[in-house]
């Protein structure tokens, strides 16, 4: 099984930067994607930035140019950069790690943009 702990979230003025952390542990060598989601209140659930195996990464057209997803070269940590800050980023922002067959998530840490 895996774990994921994530970190980084916080308050930001618009146009400031966070990072986010996501620390995997526990069967890491069996994860093949791991991905950044985010709810806003009253929002479903949407997928933010993805990184597999052997791919190029994915973003949301709302952050591409403005949010970077990345790897550590063991795999353990994957972090997303976000730059530029829009107050519609506002979220509580999860990790998630697909391994397995299995699907795992984070417990969330919540990021707050402001005008």
């Amino acid at each position: 099984q895996v774990q994921l702990v994530e970190s980084g979230g916080g308050l930001v003025q618009a146009g400031g930067s966070l990072r986010l952390s996501c620390a995997a542990s526990g069967s890491t060598v069996l994860i093949t994607r791991m991905a950044w989601y985010r709810q806003a209140p009253g929002k479903q659930r949407e997928l933010v930035a993805n990184i597999s195996s052997g791919s190029s990464p994915y973003y949301a057209d709302s952050v591409k140019g403005r949010f970077t997803i990345f790897r550590t070269n063991a795999g353990n940590t994957v972090y997303l950069q976000m730059n530029s800050l829009k107050p519609e980023d506002t979220a509580d922002y999860y990790c998630y790690a697909y391994s397995a067959w299995h699907d795992t998530w984070g417990q969330g840490t919540r990021v707050t943009v402001s005008s």
